[in-house]
């Protein structure tokens, strides 16, 4: 029997393949960071990395088991760019992988294991991580002093690169003078690295030594201008379960929110926010594709279920595909417009995709 899905996502590792590439140009030989945690933004960690495998020099992922899942598909370095617990210090030193340390304490304790090398953060203006700017240089000094430390990279994080070019661009000037200074006083062939995919974009160069491409690598642009460059990566995907005519006055999902004002055709998905597809859409101007046609999502979108108007589409056949994010014929939903009526940002709606929705690598 033909595998059948009631709701996935098909990934295509050409427009991965394609936006590696994009970053490549802008970048030139500076060493890039593919970002893959969150499961590649939602796009299937496994698959991801191994179609990456070629054009990536390193891999990052936010945390331990990250780490251990990605390390049985790729040979290549891997950052965990979250802060490892105290419990998971032993593990990460043992098998290699390059934890993030914000602390003279937290590299005391990795130095005690054994040789780690490590991602030495530096806060200067994110304020989730690192040792905060005006105490780096003399952390840092410490920090390189331990005998079983290794300095692998030195990084920051911009905050506001996708709203503030005046803050990013001092940033990138106070970071730069941090890492001269302590090149100077601390020579070693550690690497530096800042952009993520805004900054790649838009404040490049500089490129120090290594560039973390996150969100970029989907498809998806932090900033509207750049999208052009980009080709998506996610088409998301559902099927029509049911379709019913429905007469006037009929109440559609939980809390009555939708009647139907004329008689109206119905169709019910197998999709609903158990698998990701944003409850807050509910009422708010959402739309899917199905034939080409965009289709008004009506009523609440419920736990396993949810409603579209399908009055002016023909021949419908229960078990027909719907996009619920992607493209179909000349139309389209991007990440973007979901996000916008959700009110929310891209980087939620695709990382949210529950593991229910079966990543389909094309």
């Amino acid at each position: 029997m033909k595998e059948s899905y009631r709701c996935w996502a098909e990934i295509d590792r050409s427009a991965l393949r394609h936006n590696a590439n994009v970053v490549r140009q802008r970048i030139g030989s500076t060493e890039m960071l593919a970002v893959v945690k969150a499961n590649a933004y939602g796009h299937g960690l496994l698959g991801v990395a191994q179609t990456l495998a070629d054009d990536a020099q390193l891999f990052g992922v936010a945390n331990l088991e990250e780490a251990l899942a990605l390390r049985e598909v790729v040979p290549h370095p891997i950052v965990i760019l979250g802060p490892p617990t105290p419990e998971e210090r032993s593990i990460i030193a043992k098998r290699g992988f390059i934890p993030t340390i914000s602390s003279f304490e937290e590299a005391r304790a990795f130095d005690r294991l054994g040789p780690t090398a490590i991602n030495f953060k530096i806060d200067t203006g994110m304020g989730r991580m690192g040792v905060v700017e005006n105490e780096a240089r003399e952390v840092f000094k410490r920090v390189a002093a331990l005998p079983n430390i290794e300095v692998h990279s030195i990084s920051t994080h911009m905050p506001v690169s996708n709203e503030d070019a005046e803050y990013t661009r001092d940033q990138l000037v106070r970071f730069r003078k941090i890492i001269d200074r302590i090149r100077a006083e601390v020579p070693g062939s550690y690497k530096a690295h800042v952009l993520q995919s805004a900054g790649t974009l838009a404040f490049n160069p500089p490129t120090f030594d290594i560039v973390r491409a996150g969100i970029i690598l989907y498809g998806i642009s932090p900033l509207p201008e750049f999208q052009k460059l980009l080709k998506p990566v996610m088409t998301w995907k559902t099927r029509i379960s049911l379709v019913r005519d429905m007469p006037k006055g009929s109440s559609i999902s939980y809390g009555r929110t939708f009647v139907t004002p004329q008689k109206m055709r119905i169709a019910t998905l197998s999709a609903g926010y158990a698998d990701g597809y944003p409850w807050y859409l509910s009422n708010r101007g959402a739309a899917v594709l199905v034939r080409g046609q965009r289709c008004a999502l009506v009523g609440r979108v419920t736990m396993d279920l949810m409603m579209i108007d399908v009055s002016k589409v023909n021949n419908l056949q229960i078990g027909d595909e719907v996009v619920l994010m992607g493209r179909d014929g000349s139309q389209e939903v991007c990440c973007a417009e979901l996000a916008e009526k959700a009110g929310t940002i891209a980087w939620e709606i695709v990382t949210r995709i529950g593991a229910r929705v079966r990543r389909v690598y094309v």
